[in-house]
């Protein structure tokens, strides 16, 4: 059994999160971190602050906000625990701090948990290594109206992924509004749409002359990212040497 704190347990990804710990047999939710949660609605601890924690967790789910890893990765170093990482919006010195601490601390991060979505990554991957030189690639990812950061993590994933195969030379392009030239050749169009409840759609578009092709993944559910976490926390568990896991990892683990 794997003994989850979950760190943002108050906004709608932590309570889903929640949902998901207790309905798999192999995972128990025995705290949550979030000082903005009201504490009636839930069965289990909820602390304001990392100094109030006084349960012994196995694996931390962190599904709160990108400054919170201040806050998780020294208490995770301090006790020995692996975090799973799935938040969005980190700046490059929040980047830097999360790899220094990953020389000390076992980590698992994604920009987005969903099998699916990964499995587009490496779909996009193998499209651009045979059309990435004779066709266009545009990225389209479309989010509800109350998501913070543009473009979404998982659309600049997506992006570095295509960006790599093409050994590094193309040009990000967020939307077009502030330039009046045709495109150019290195380019790779990314574009972000805010409105309504949508869970998360990501779109790639390979444009070549008279045809077009397009790998795309829509997320229904909030569910199917804290699915992911559950079986990311079930992985780090056992996983003691520290260094950056990916969801590559895991799905290569579970084989």
């Amino acid at each position: 059994m794997t003994n989850v704190l979950i760190w943002g347990i108050g906004g709608r990804m932590g309570k889903t999160l929640l949902n998901c710990l207790n309905n798999n047999q192999n995972t128990n939710a025995i705290g949550g971190v979030d000082k903005f949660a009201n504490k009636a609605e839930y069965s289990i601890p909820i602390f304001n602050s990392v100094s109030e924690i006084n349960v012994k967790a196995d694996v931390i789910i962190d599904f709160s906000r990108a400054e919170a890893i201040y806050d998780i990765l020294p208490y995770a170093k301090e006790n020995k625990i692996p975090v799973v990482l799935c938040t969005t919006g980190y700046s490059e010195l929040d980047l830097d701090y999360i790899n220094e601490m990953s020389k000390e601390l076992p980590l698992f991060k994604s920009s987005n948990m969903s099998i699916g979505i990964n499995l587009l990554i490496d779909l996009v991957k193998k499209a651009t290594t045979l059309l990435g030189e004779n066709f266009d690639i545009e990225l389209i990812e479309q989010h509800h109206n109350v998501k913070v950061d543009s473009p979404s993590g998982t659309a600049l994933s997506i992006a570095q992924a295509i960006n790599e195969e093409m050994n590094n030379t193309l040009e990000f392009k967020f939307g077009r509004h502030d330039n009046n030239e045709r495109r150019k050749k290195n380019e790779l169009g990314i574009h972000a749409v805010r409105g309504g409840t949508v869970v998360g759609r990501h779109e790639v578009l390979f444009l070549g002359n008279d045809e077009t092709i397009t790998i795309k993944h829509e997320a229904n559910s909030k569910a199917v990212f804290a699915e992911g976490a559950v079986k990311a926390s079930i992985y780090m568990s056992s996983i003691t040497t520290p260094g950056i896991y990916s969801m590559k990892d895991l799905i290569e683990a579970t084989k």
